[in-house]
């Protein structure tokens, strides 16, 4: 059973940097893909960052280009998400997700089939 749990989020001043964690549990690393995602009040839930861990391969939204950083850490089954010169318009819960199925980078929500619970993360100005 595949199991996602993420952590290290906060609240921080804007400007400020936060790291994601994403611990993953009966999931593969190779040849798969994971994503982070975010989901503000009220709106919907949107891509942020994936990555395919069979070439490497990175997607970004164009909102979080240049700050944030998707990587892994495969001896510990972790995915991280480094989050840099943080702004209000950050602030979301942000989840992890994970797919065996595709193997390809994904972005779209629909593509995969794992998701965490979420972890907040509030920037104030």
């Amino acid at each position: 059973q595949v199991q996602l749990v993420e952590s290290g989020g906060g609240s921080v001043q804007a400007g400020g940097s936060l790291r994601l964690s994403c611990a993953a549990s009966g999931y593969t690393f190779s040849n798969n893909c994971m994503g982070w995602f975010r989901q503000a009040p009220g709106k919907e839930r949107e891509g942020v960052a994936a990555i395919y861990f069979g070439d490497g391969r990175t997607y970004y939204a164009d909102a979080v280009k240049g700050r944030f950083t998707i990587s892994q850490d495969n001896a510990k089954n972790t995915l991280y998400l480094q989050m840099n010169s943080l702004k209000p318009e950050d602030t979301a819960m942000y989840y992890c997700a994970a797919d065996d199925r595709l193997g390809r980078i994904l972005s779209a929500i629909t593509s995969y089939n794992y998701w965490g619970q979420g972890t907040q993360v509030t920037v104030s100005s």
